[in-house]
């Protein structure tokens, strides 16, 4: 498929993981793609694997809003457009609550929370005038708790819900709003879960489908959810969990 030729995607959190992912797939069907991230090494290499012609790297960190702000005007100067936005990227902290300190509550809000909302807010004037989308990238975790992860919670609970309320505020700018909601994927911020052979075992155990999701597959939702096979979609938050939010939690 071709359904993104000549026009331009900003993806956050593109040096790795799911990020990595979606920006190899709408480079693939024919985007000009913006990788963003603060890790320069990663973006790098994973720019390397994209057409030089409409690739674009920028290295900030999505926490700090005049950052970004910077980094959608670059954008927008290099490739003349903006259609897309994912706000990608996240972080992760764990623990019991009495033992999260305010350094990783902050830590984790101003990145996963902060950081998809200021990416929102930084694109409206250019989507409406391509009257394009946005995705952001919330959790399984964002609609049901976990055990130990309560900042990584209520941050993307926060995703869950302001992805609902742009949908509202932005329906009638022509700008759909709509997050895909993963459960345990295949990226380097799960790499020491999976490496937990009895922790994964306990995971396919509740997942219907029975394994791990692959960062391909998000980025498959999310290239349909920017595209225009999903034209009356919006303020959706679309599981990718392989049926784990289909369950009760109660035991087969």
């Amino acid at each position: 498929m071709q359904r993104f030729v000549d026009k331009t995607v900003i993806v956050t959190g593109a040096g790795s993981g799911i990020g990595a992912a979606t920006a190899r797939r709408f480079s693939d069907e024919g985007a000009s793609v913006a990788l963003v991230d603060r890790n320069a090494e990663t973006t790098e290499k994973v720019a390397a694997e994209l057409p030089s012609d409409r690739t674009f790297v920028q290295i900030i960190d999505v926490s700090h809003s005049d950052a970004v702000d910077a980094m959608v005007e670059a954008v927008v100067e290099k490739f003349g457009r903006l259609d897309v936005m994912v706000n990608n990227a996240g972080i992760h902290q764990q623990g019991e609550p009495v033992e999260i300190s305010d350094e990783q509550w902050r830590t984790v809000m101003a990145t996963d929370a902060d950081g998809v909302f200021y990416g929102c807010r930084a694109v409206i004037a250019h989507l409406q005038r391509t009257k394009g989308s946005i995705i952001n990238t919330a959790s399984v975790s964002g609609i049901g708790g976990d055990w130990h992860a309560s900042p990584y919670n209520a941050a993307k609970g926060a995703v869950v819900n302001l992805t609902r309320a742009l949908a509202l505020d932005l329906g009638k700018k022509g700008i759909r709003v709509n997050s895909v909601c993963p459960s345990l994927t295949r990226t380097a911020m799960t790499a020491d879960m999976l490496a937990d052979e009895a922790l994964v075992a306990k995971f396919e155990e509740r997942i219907p489908l029975g394994r791990v999701c692959k960062p391909e597959e998000v980025a498959a939702v999310i290239t349909f959810l920017a595209s225009d096979d999903a034209s009356f979609v919006t303020g959706a938050n679309m599981t990718v969990d392989g049926g784990v939010s289909a369950s009760n939690g109660q035991p087969g």
